[in-house]
């Protein structure tokens, strides 16, 4: 039987792909790419999420047909081999698609990306690496949209190097939000949901205090001034830290909401907070590269996302 279109949707849950561009924006806005070839880029960028969503359900299914059997697999509604069909065929598409779109570069990156979605879902996803494993795959995502930078007039390893603050500050807002997801079926600890609050304190700061931007080269390694590379300075941090302080606001309350009582349903709702308002990270990470417009736009679908949420779980 031919599953619905809304139970393929709950399978890779949809809703939550709001919050996958916004990684392959930080990126390109790091290096002042743009354009077609980065909005090719976030459709890839997607496609690979939504595979490892699956992905992921695929692996859980004998898991999940205890602890949550509402979900497709153990409710019958999806069947496990079109599942697994399913995250083969969006990561086969959404590799082809960074590599027609961003040429070998973005391949290079693309790949591992894939490769490392997929070790998450089937090998370290239950053991101590898991958090650290998906704080990668969301590194990579930033650094696909960096890979546009030398179409935007910036040697491979300039701006590789101009992007990596914001991979780096992605990968640790997704630690902790990995962290929290283990222990959204059982209730977790009060010292997990205090450490990751803490946790997001250090990514909001560093949204807004790192100072990268296209007004930097790097020469040697070293980031020196550029002078020439015609990009303005961005001065201005008071959109970037709105938006870090409307990132940190959401996700923060309902973490402390979990430390006070870290029962399952506060802590899936910490899970769901960190998904939804992760767009408003990354807007700020764009507005800090200077890229102020797009950084709206990206934060723009914070509240979508947490109005689709409430219709199907990101989670």
């Amino acid at each position: 039987m031919t599953p619905a279109w809304g139970d393929l949707a709950d399978l890779v849950r949809a809703p939550a792909a709001l919050s996958v561009p916004g990684d392959v924006a930080a990126g390109a806005a790091a290096v002042g790419a743009g354009g077609p070839r980065a909005v090719g880029l976030a459709g890839a960028s997607v496609l690979l999420y939504w595979a490892g969503m699956a992905a992921n359900d695929w692996a859980d299914r004998r898991l999940d047909a205890t602890e949550r059997p509402e979900r497709p697999i153990p409710s019958g509604r999806v069947a496990p081999a079109v599942a697994l069909g399913v995250a083969a065929g969006l990561t086969t598409v959404g590799v082809a698609l960074a590599g027609l779109v961003g040429g070998r570069r973005s391949l290079a990156v693309a790949v591992p990306l894939a490769g490392a979605v997929w070790v998450y879902d089937l090998v370290a996803k239950g053991g101590p690496a898991g958090p650290a494993v998906m704080a990668t795959c969301r590194g990579l995502d930033v650094l696909l949209g960096a890979s546009l930078g030398r179409r935007a007039g910036l040697g491979r390893r300039a701006g590789m190097l101009a992007a990596v603050p914001a991979a780096v500050t992605i990968g640790a807002h997704t630690w902790t939000v990995t962290a929290l997801s283990r222990r959204e079926v059982s209730g977790a600890d009060r010292w997990l949901p205090v450490a990751t609050l803490g946790g997001t304190a250090v990514v909001a700061v560093s949204a807004v205090a790192t100072r990268w931007s296209r007004d930097l080269a790097v020469a040697g390694g070293r980031a020196v001034p550029s002078g020439g590379t015609g990009f303005r300075r961005n001065r201005s941090a008071a959109l970037p830290a709105a938006l870090a302080s409307w990132y940190a606001a959401r996700y923060g309350a309902a973490q402390a909401r979990a430390a006070v009582d870290p029962v399952a349903p506060r802590v899936r709702d910490a899970v769901g907070a960190g998904i939804t308002s992760l767009p408003a990270l990354q807007g700020a990470l764009a507005a800090r590269a200077g890229a102020g417009l797009l950084g709206l736009a990206v934060a723009a679908a914070a509240p979508l996302g947490r109005r689709l949420a409430r219709r199907m779980s990101p989670t």
